[in-house]
């Protein structure tokens, strides 16, 4: 079933509004770009008229003993129109502000002040500016001055009116933003429609994802081929089921081990007291009950600690405490530490070491990590088998090199990648009888990447297992450097 998703929070709407948005906003633009261009447009072609006139104006009309003439024939039809034409919006003056001839549009639009005329006058080239009358229509005046015979100065002003311009340009306005209030509803739809297209797949990978539970982990679901970003998502999903099951499976292995193990000294010790409690007589007998419980207890005490030293190490709460360490002594105690469980065994445990080689490196841990491998190595190596230490330089990588190879049972390929993680463990007839909760080598993988190293392995089955690991090598200013490698290498399963 589908959750329920408000109207205004659903990725629909959002994307649908955003949409919607961005377009009108598109078209608002676009609108007030067109109308300013053509309002300049409009207002150009009046200017360009406003200048034709100019000159005609001065050509029909002199000025002889300060009064001004037209030269045009009155009889003559043209050049009576042209008179009217130029006489629609027109204002002569002398200097002093006396009206010689006005028309009665400039009237309504106001004579020019004397001291305005004066103004004009006295400025180097005509002067264009735009009134307005009592109706609000706007016109754009040309003023400045012009000669009489005896090049005597008069103020001379006209004009033409910008009413077609303003009525072009709101119309276009009105009929371009009404058209907007239709266009605008009709792109929400078309945007609600291409939304709803858009996250349809979305909608059927939730669907899918919704029938992935932890029984049925395995589910995939299809990609859709189209090679976007939601395949790429889907990929990601899937991948990420498959880390969940594995981590799952993890969890019920670690479940059934851990149970195992715990169940096994919580029996011994349980069966111990209650045959104490119920048979034993004497205070000796009493002792070795209470003996043998705490050997169990102290196995489940180690079971508990290597749990929580894991989770710490993993967790980042386990701090390094780095030192300048020589590691083939290190080697030496924990190979002489292992010598009697070798020889119990009947496994010839040997070492070859490199002298002066020095790590920085936490020696706890280190010894932590020799330990580890070499307990493996040793149980699951048989009778008459070898384990063989080595350590010595890499001289083409300045890195301390250790290997620690048996002849034990070995791994097989399908196991090999899996061996570093938590609470994984080989099963087979060879293996099925050796206790251990898989945490070892997982501790092993911990300590060599928080030492900046790397780790390999190498495996046959029935021929024996071989561990290689890398360690920056101490320089001789006590810094340990790695030239080649990076600083954290998670462990390589070959």
């Amino acid at each position: 079933m589908r959750p329920r998703i408000g109207l205004f929070r659903g990725l629909r709407f959002r994307l649908t509004f955003s949409y919607l948005l961005l377009f009108s906003a598109l078209l608002v633009v676009i609108g007030l770009y067109f109308r300013h261009n053509l309002q300049v447009q409009t207002e150009g072609d009046v200017r360009a008229v406003l200048e034709e006139v100019w000159g005609e104006a001065k050509g029909y009309l002199r000025i002889e003993n300060a009064r001004p003439l037209w030269t045009a024939d009155p009889d003559d039809p043209e050049d009576a129109h042209i008179k009217d034409r130029l006489s629609l919006v027109l204002l002569l003056t002398d200097s002093n502000g006396n009206v010689l001839i006005d028309s009665p549009t400039y009237d309504s639009i106001g004579i020019d002040s004397p001291d305005e005329i004066r103004r004009i006058m006295a400025l180097k080239e005509p002067e264009v500016h735009i009134r307005t009358d009592a109706a609000g229509t706007p016109y754009i005046i040309k003023a400045w001055y012009m000669l009489d015979d005896h090049g005597q100065r008069y103020f001379f002003a006209i004009g033409r009116s910008l009413a077609d311009s303003v009525r072009t340009v709101k119309t276009f306005t009105r009929d371009y933003f009404l058209s907007l209030l239709a266009i605008i509803p009709l792109t929400g739809l078309l945007g609600w429609a291409l939304a709803g297209r858009a996250i349809q797949p979305v909608n059927e990978v939730a669907q899918a994802a919704q029938k992935i539970t932890g029984s049925n982990l395995s589910l995939q679901i299809p990609l859709r081929g189209s090679g976007d970003e939601l395949d790429h998502l889907i990929g990601s999903f899937n991948r990420m089921t498959t880390r969940l099951e594995d981590s799952f499976e993890q969890i019920r292995r670690f479940s059934t081990d851990v149970s195992h193990e715990l169940r096994t000294p919580l029996t011994a010790i349980r069966g111990q007291l209650e045959v104490a409690l119920f048979t034993a007589e004497t205070a000796e007998q009493y002792r070795d009950a209470m003996v043998n419980a705490l050997e169990d207890v102290e196995q489940l005490s180690s079971i508990v600690r290597a749990l929580l030293l894991l989770s710490q190490a993993e967790s980042g709460q386990l701090v390094l405490q780095k030192s300048s360490l020589d590691l083939g002594d290190v080697t030496e105690d924990v190979v002489d530490q292992f010598q009697i469980p070798a020889e119990e065994k009947h496994v010839r445990l040997t070492a070859r070491i490199e002298p002066g080689m020095k790590i920085l490196a936490d020696r706890v841990q280190i010894e932590r990590l020799f330990s580890n491998l070499l307990s493996n190595a040793i149980k699951y190596t048989p009778e008459g088998g070898t384990v063989q230490v080595r350590v010595r330089r890499d001289e083409k990588q300045n890195w301390a090199r250790i290997e620690i190879e048996d002849t034990g049972v070995g791994i097989s390929a399908e196991n090999l990648p899996h061996i570093f993680d938590r609470f994984y463990r080989v099963r087979n007839a060879e293996t099925n009888l050796i206790q251990g909760l898989g945490l070892g080598l997982s501790f092993v993988a911990w300590i060599v990447k928080a030492h900046g190293g790397q780790i390999d392995v190498t495996s046959s089955v029935g021929a024996g297992t071989r561990f290689t690991i890398h360690l920056p090598a101490e320089t001789p200013t006590g810094i340990a450097v790695s030239e080649e490698h990076p600083a954290a290498v998670e462990p390589q399963r070959l």
